[in-house]
């Protein structure tokens, strides 16, 4: 029997029945946890004292253009690491889908997952998209353990931790180094698994999971060790200038992440120390990649709100900048998302049928 000709046509298509509930289950939750908040704390008389002046919408603005140069940073990135083999529009489209499938997923899952066959339907093979992704991982988890020894340095400890003895604080420090430490050690193993020894590590994580307790992941850490020395055969012919370019696309696009809730405290509390505000965003991202919840919905709302109030004359306000934060950053992509997805799907799959076909699109 013949075989197909590439792994575009070996994959299911991803279906698109149950998306509607994916898509209105986050929004629920946020909505829900922001009109609790706003119940409970919600002061009309701030509100009132808003005044949406050149100033204020100005910057709101330069939040959306900071996200901007998060999706640009993102897009730059795939551009790179598939020296060039998809276009912009390519580049913009799986970023895209990458982000609205951290927007409906838990954060734990994340659209790295996903990554991979998305790039696949893009014309990358599955294995080169595979290895792709791990790099993805790899830039970004880099940049959170390069990250922190440059956070300590331009504010101080008590700055980000220290500001109230209170059980939230002390939940936040514990959450905050318990992730950062796993963190730490999983870019480590990534390190060494794809640039240093990927064999002993490949041979080092099948000899921890041979045992019974971790038996029933042992297949799937097997893979993800072959998928290590794969990636580390491409990675380390790279010249200096592909590292370069590929961290920077990704430290552009977490800093504009970050930028973004400088631009609304701008706009909102310009009397806030701005410094302060940037450097809590990294905690903030730290404690939200172990969010249960699809895109961290209600979680990031109740954290933003709770961390960020000692920087405000009122929890009023932070309920407002955290609302305007959750629309640029996220509620965003969840409408780019439901519009772009259905699409990607149909145009993929009537692609699939001309070549199975035999045909070819004008």
């Amino acid at each position: 029997m013949k075989q197909p000709e590439n792994d575009i046509e070996q994959k299911p298509e991803p279906k698109t029945g149950s998306i509607a509930w994916k898509i209105m289950l986050p929004v629920a939750i946020g909505l829900g946890v922001v009109v609790w908040m706003f119940h409970n704390e919600f002061n009309r008389k701030v509100w009132d004292s808003f005044h949406f002046d050149a100033r204020v919408i100005g910057c709101i603005a330069l939040a959306w253009v900071f996200m901007l140069g998060r999706d640009f940073g993102l897009s730059w990135r795939f551009r790179t690491l598939t020296d060039k083999q998809l276009s912009w529009w390519q580049a913009i489209r799986v970023n895209m889908l990458c982000e609205f499938t951290s927007c409906v997923t838990p954060t734990a899952v994340g659209g790295s997952t996903f990554g991979m066959i998305y790039l696949n339907r893009e014309g990358i093979a599955l294995g080169r998209a595979t290895t792709l992704m791990l790099t993805t991982l790899f830039l970004d988890e880099l940049f959170f353990v390069v990250s922190l020894p440059v956070i300590m340095l331009l504010v101080p400890y008590r700055e980000l931790f220290g500001f109230e003895h209170s059980a939230f604080t002390t939940g936040l420090q514990t959450v905050f180094w318990i992730v950062y430490g796993i963190i730490a050690v999983w870019t480590a193993i990534l390190f060494f698994g794809i640039l240093v020894k990927p064999r002993g590590i490949h041979r080092l994580l099948n000899w921890i999971f041979h045992f019974a307790p971790l038996r029933r992941w042992q297949k799937s850490v097997d893979e993800m060790g072959q998928q290590m020395e794969t990636a580390g055969k491409d990675l380390r012919t790279r010249s200096f200038r592909w590292w370069l370019e590929t961290f920077g696309g990704t430290a552009l696009s977490w800093s504009s992440r970050y930028l973004v809730v400088n631009a609304l405290f701008l706009g909102f509390a310009p009397y806030a120390d701005q410094i302060v505000v940037f450097c809590r965003q990294f905690v903030v991202w730290v404690v939200l990649m172990v969010s249960p919840t699809p895109g961290s919905a209600g979680i990031s709302e109740w954290l933003f709100t709770t961390y960020y109030g000692d920087l405000l004359h009122n929890s009023s306000m932070a309920l407002v900048i955290a609302l305007f934060w959750r629309i640029i950053s996220y509620y965003i992509y969840l409408i780019i998302g439901a519009c772009l997805f259905p699409w990607w799907v149909r145009h993929k799959v009537n692609l699939s049928r001309l070549k199975l076909s035999g045909g070819r699109k004008d």
